[in-house]
This record gives C-alpha cells, structure tokens and sequence, in this order.
C-alpha cells in the first residue's frame, strides 16, 4: 500500500469536515434571514424584552439575567481549557495511545505521526471554542453596560426614537453574544465527530454529516422552537343569526 492510498481517505475526510461545518455555518445564518429559526426568533424576544426593560425602574432581574448568561460562556471557555489540557497530555504521550488505540476493534491502525496530526486537529478545535467563548463573554459584559446605561422612566430629555434606538441596539448586542456561543457549541459538536477520525476516517465523515442534521434539526425544526413561535389566538366568533 503506497504512502498516497494510505493519506488520501484522511485528508478527503478532512476536506469533509471543514466543508460541513464551515457550509452549515454559512448555511444556516443564510437560511435564518427569512426563515424561523432559533437564532431569529429569539432575537425576536430580546427586541421585546429590551423595550419592556426600558417601562421599569428596576433593572435587577435584567442584570442578573445577562450575567447567567455570561457564567454559562465562562463555564464553557473554563471547560476547553481543560479539555485542552488533557489533548496536550495525550500528545505528550501518543506512543502510548496509539497502541491503545491499536488493541480496540473497528480500529484503522495509523502511524504516529498521522495519530499526532488528529490530536492536533482536535487542539485546533477546541482552540476556537475558546476563543469563540471567550469572546462571548466579553459581549455580555457590553450588553451589561447597555443595560445599565438604559435611560430611565420618566426621563423627559429621551424621546421614543431614542428608546426604540436603543432597545434594538441592546437587542443586537445580546443577540451577537448568543451567536458567539452558539459557535463554541457548534466547536463541540464537531470537536465530538473528530473523536470518531481515530476510528477510521470513513467513519468520520459519517458521524460529520449526522452532526450537520443533528445540528439542522434543533435549530430549525425542533420541538422548543415550534413552541416558541406559536401564538394562541382567541376562536373566532361565530355570526349571529
């Protein structure tokens, strides 16, 4: 078996991989503009909670409510260094790991070196998670000086253009927060598919694709978002006779 035949399924793999995941990330921001989504409909629902943010004196609940959400990018970034740290050690270490890789069963034995690349791709992975968290997080805390810079009720030297003004741009603030850690989750979503390359890479390319519908089916056709797009409407009344 020639040198060729042995790299060519990995890297077509590769190709695959990068393809799927880069194509339904543009695929799916394209898709959002005119079709209901979890990313577009919940934009919907910050646009309203800024405005009605913006008919109250008290503003804790809203703070406490940003910040929740900036805990959760911080576990998550905290949670891929760790991850991080444990691929660095399996680096460090892949003479070990390929021979245990080599005594399971289904199990393409590889070389060293193309077992060292994989752990590679897999830091590279989790690499833009962090950032991509990290990022995250630092949105937030501009979507917390918004809101605490949100003018109050009552305060006669702010008109509604400018309230509504603001509460959009609050709106996007938060909503290009949520996009960013919707990524990092989307990193460990296909970070899980590379785990599946030390298997054979055939297999990986299967397990991206499930991923890619996996992702398709929660973002655009899931149960929470058919609930949150429905609006109950009274029943018609009946004519009289």
């Amino acid at each position: 078996m020639t040198l060729s035949s042995q790299t060519l399924p990995h890297l077509i793999a590769v190709l695959w991989f990068i393809a799927c995941w880069a194509g339904y990330t543009r695929y799916a921001s394209w898709r959002g503009r005119d079709t209901a989504c979890l990313a577009s409909v919940l934009h919907l629902y910050r646009q309203d909670w800024m405005q009605r943010l913006l008919l109250r004196d008290n503003r804790i609940a809203d703070a406490n409510v940003i910040g929740n959400l900036e805990r959760n990018a911080s576990f998550f970034a905290s949670s891929t260094l760790i991850i991080l740290a444990g691929v660095l050690t399996v680096l460090g270490a892949s003479d070990r790991a390929v021979s245990l890789l080599a005594d399971l069963p289904f199990v393409q034995p590889v070389s060293r070196g193309l077992s060292e690349l994989k752990l590679l791709c897999l830091a590279i992975v989790f690499v833009y998670a962090f950032f991509t968290f990290s990022w995250c997080m630092r949105q937030y805390n501009f979507a917390a000086v918004l809101v605490a810079s949100a003018p109050m009720v009552g305060e006669r030297n702010v008109s509604d253009q400018e309230r509504k003004a603001f509460g959009e741009r609050a709106a996007r603030v938060i909503s290009m927060a949520a996009n960013q850690f919707n990524f990092g989750l989307r990193a460990y979503y296909f970070g899980m598919a590379t785990l599946a390359w030390f298997i054979h890479p055939w297999f990986f390319m299967a397990v991206t694709a499930g991923v890619v519908l996996i992702l398709y089916r929660r973002e655009f056709h899931s149960d929470v978002l058919e609930v949150m797009v429905f609006t109950p409407t009274s029943p018609a009344e009946t004519p009289k006779e």
